[in-house]
């Protein structure tokens, strides 16, 4: 798995981890060239990040959630860790999601930023249905990864300790924006922002500001006092 590190400057023992996860065709790299680093480090967000690397398949496959959790999360948390975020685009975020219900308690939160969460087909359903907490999967079929998540998804309690918080950022014109509004439906509306653009990273760097000026990681109900 391919990182780029920049550790938290001032070196504070109750610092967090923050874990940007890019979407596909897109590299480590690109969270320093479209200043997303530079972003977080302006607000003096009290965190080191990671950003990795690992490939589209690693997700559509579900590999990233135990690379991610054996190579970064655990050892950050065996090092007494304060709290661990992670930060997706696109298909990144759906890393995410996958790797936070896959292990329940260890993450913070979730900073997602136009999230892929499955196919038009699966989104039109739930659409169908009334929304995530409405919608049911098929019972004689074997659930898909998106189907999954979506199972877990219905249950999300944004005050629950046992729940990483969650904070969503997505265009108005974004082609998976019908997704984004089924996520957002689950959220308090302070975790919801809603700027112009589509899919595409001039959006996103104005997005990914507008999630940090809210100071995500101070309102964090996985953070100890």
């Amino acid at each position: 798995m391919i990182t780029i590190r920049d550790p938290c400057a001032d070196g504070a023992a109750d610092r967090g981890l923050l874990v940007l996860l890019p979407g596909a065709y897109m590299t480590a790299d690109d969270f320093v060239t479209h200043d997303f680093i530079g972003a977080v480090r302006r607000q003096s967000c009290p965190v080191d990040i990671v950003a990795v690397e690992t490939g589209m398949d690693s997700y559509l496959d579900n590999d990233i959630v135990e690379r991610l959790y054996d190579e970064i999360i655990a050892p950050a948390a065996a090092a007494g860790t304060k709290a661990i975020w992670l930060a997706g685009i696109s298909l990144g975020a759906l890393g995410a999601l996958l790797c936070a219900r896959r292990h329940a308690g260890v993450i913070a939160g979730l900073l997602l930023v136009s999230p892929f969460i499955g196919s038009r087909g699966i989104v039109a359903q739930v659409e169908q249905a009334g929304g995530i907490r409405r919608w049911k999967p098929k019972a004689d079929e074997t659930p898909t990864i998106e189907e999954g998540l979506l199972c877990w998804l219905q249950s999300y309690d944004p005050s629950g300790r046992d729940w990483p918080d969650i904070h969503l950022a997505y265009g108005r014109d974004d082609r998976f924006a019908a997704a984004h509004r089924l996520i957002a439906d689950l959220l308090p509306s302070g975790r919801v922002i809603v700027g112009e653009g589509g899919h595409d990273w001039p959006t996103w760097e104005v997005l990914w500001r507008r999630m940090l000026e809210a100071r995500p990681f101070d309102q964090a109900q996985g953070m100890e006092s």
